[in-house]
């Protein structure tokens, strides 16, 4: 076993590892002066008794050989007395090494050592020439969601883990972790906060204020990103010190009911990317069902350009023979009066008081009923909490109280009727159940559901969800939008709006012969060179050295677009 001098030295600096160390030295002097005081009754009986003359040293073997249980048999006693004695030092041997030592050993040394290790698995400081890093105060499923997207924009990332064992795991996982309290500010003057690009806080509300509080002793400059569980907290989090507080379940609340309303005007507006705007509008029952990409001759008669069609929960690539379903919903881009156009361009469809169904009312679920009404829809909310009742009637049209797996309280709900749902519970699992069964009691239905965890993304789909977004996603993205310094854009799961320099390969290329939708699948939207933001695009437009391409696409197209060029 080796123990490298940094390891001693952690195990013989922490007060509680010196004694560990000094009880385990105690007790191998106790179990010395035993040996010795056995070796002496040795010698005294095999003289006064047996009438054997022996030696010292003889005397030490035999008590070793005797209470370590080998016996040997070359030094023996021949009477009572002296077996007895052997029989008394054989059981002593039993339970002080046998027993005891090892014990002792793996306490007070060998446990301490192995923690040791652990410890040093994961670093408490990180080199001063670190810089233009995030700092995430936990690694959880937004954490795990943002690392694949920092890493192809190159920006290093250190988790904060106060428990070394759970440290030591990450860093067995590949992830950048630094162990420290994380209400120190010694933890974070280690992690050099103030030469960080931003600090996530995304802990609980309380426990993110005293992460605000405590790096603002260190860094009165670094931007800090709390996220808040409750909207009511956003307050606290702003005095504390955050310079961008995000009440990500509100959020997702509101973008999901956007998703459930498409069709129920002409097209939602889903963000914007400096001067262009993102929009997505429902095909069903207007002027472009039924219509390939290149016969809705749409940029010839808006300027937009059609840049992905959502199906069943994809995203596909709007190829010009891509056939508009009825129950697809295209994804555009282009300039605010280029969406006015298109708002004349399709047909607003007559008001129906047919009702969107939540399931679930927490704090998404309610966020979504709210932005529901906002949009003029007729919202009838499951829940099963009778306790939540009397708060959900003051903002939905009607509140049925009981289990959404029941086809009776569906059928009250008005699910004959319903255009779509919206599953909103914050169990995965169930969310994949209701939509199995919503899907199989009314086949046309569109179904959309909120999803903690990116795992489940496939299930939910698989289920039969139109639409699903994840709390994970929505974090990232937030986050990644406070970095780039434009204002959040959520297109779908794994699918973003984003700009990069052009590769030097690139360079003095036509945009037709670039290969980039061929080698990454990534669509090229806009195009910014010499100060000026392209939005026209042509196959023969000329990609000059400097320029910065805007592109639509997911992260592992993103990935594709850096190892090919």
């Amino acid at each position: 076993m080796k123990l490298p001098s940094s390891e001693i030295a952690f195990m013989f600096g922490e007060g509680e590892m010196r004694r560990n160390v000094r009880a385990l030295v105690q007790y191998m002097l106790f179990l010395a002066v035993v040996v010795l005081v056995h070796a002496a009754l040795f010698q005294v009986i095999m003289v006064q008794v047996e009438g054997q003359s022996h030696s010292w040293v003889t005397a030490v073997y035999w008590t070793l050989v005797t209470m370590s249980t080998l016996g040997f048999g070359d030094v023996v006693f021949h009477t009572d007395i002296g077996r007895l004695f052997s029989v008394s030092v054989l059981l002593s041997g039993v339970v002080l090494l046998l027993v005891v030592l090892p014990f002792t050993f793996i306490r007070f040394f060998y446990a301490p050592w192995l923690e040791a290790q652990v410890h040093l698995r994961a670093p408490r400081r990180l080199p001063t020439s670190v810089k233009d890093h995030v700092i995430i105060s936990r690694y959880d499923e937004i954490a795990s969601a943002l690392i694949p997207r920092l890493e192809p924009e190159g920006i290093p990332y250190y988790v904060v883990e106060p428990d070394p064992a759970a440290a030591a795991q990450l860093v067995g996982q590949g992830v950048s972790v630094v162990t420290g309290e994380i209400d120190s500010r010694t933890t974070y003057d280690g992690l050099q906060v103030g030469q960080a690009r931003l600090l996530l806080a995304n802990r609980e509300d309380t426990t993110n204020t005293n992460i605000a509080l405590t790096v603002r002793e260190s860094s009165p400059d670094v931007p800090i990103v709390g996220i808040v569980e409750q909207e009511d907290s956003t307050d606290i989090l702003e005095l504390s010190g955050c310079t961008h507080v995000l009440p990500l379940k509100q959020r997702l609340g509101e973008y999901l009911a956007n998703r459930v309303s498409a069709g129920l005007g002409t097209a939602d507006l889903l963000g914007s990317y400096d001067v262009l705007q993102i929009a997505e509008f429902s095909v069903r029952n207007g002027p472009l069902e039924g219509l390939a990409v290149r016969e809705t001759r749409l940029r010839e008669r808006t300027g937009l350009n059609i840049v992905g069609v959502w199906h069943r929960g994809r995203l596909q690539p709007a190829f010009p023979g891509t056939r508009l379903a009825a129950d697809s919903i295209v994804v555009v881009v282009g300039l605010a009066e280029q969406l006015r156009a298109l708002e004349e361009l399709l047909e607003t469809p007559p008001p129906s008081d047919a009702p969107i169904i939540v399931i679930g009312a927490g704090t998404v679920g309610e966020a979504a009923t709210k932005a529901l009404k906002a949009k003029g829809a007729t919202v009838h909310v499951v829940e099963r909490d009778p306790q939540l009742q009397s708060r959900l009637q003051t903002i939905a049209d009607q509140v049925f109280v009981g289990d959404a797996n029941d086809r009776e309280v569906l059928r009250e709900a008005g699910l004959e009727d319903a255009p779509s749902v919206l599953l909103s519970t914050n169990d995965d699992a169930v969310n994949v159940y209701l939509a199995v069964y919503c899907r199989r009691l009314k086949p046309d239905l569109r179904i959309s559901s909120r999803i903690t965890h990116d795992r489940n993304l496939e299930a939910i789909h698989r289920a039969g969800a139109d639409f699903a977004l994840s709390y994970s996603a929505l974090g990232a993205e937030a986050v990644l939008s406070v970095i780039a310094g434009h204002p959040i854009v959520i297109l779908g799961e794994g699918v973003d709006l984003f700009s990069m320099r052009l590769p030097a390969r690139l360079e003095n290329v036509r945009l037709a012969d670039s290969g980039i939708g061929s080698k990454s699948g990534l669509s090229v939207v806009a195009v910014r060179q010499a100060g000026e933001l392209v939005t026209q695009l042509h196959s023969d437009m000329l990609l000059r050295s400097g320029a910065e391409l805007v592109m639509f696409g997911s992260v592992q197209q993103r990935r594709a677009f850096v190892e090919a060029f």
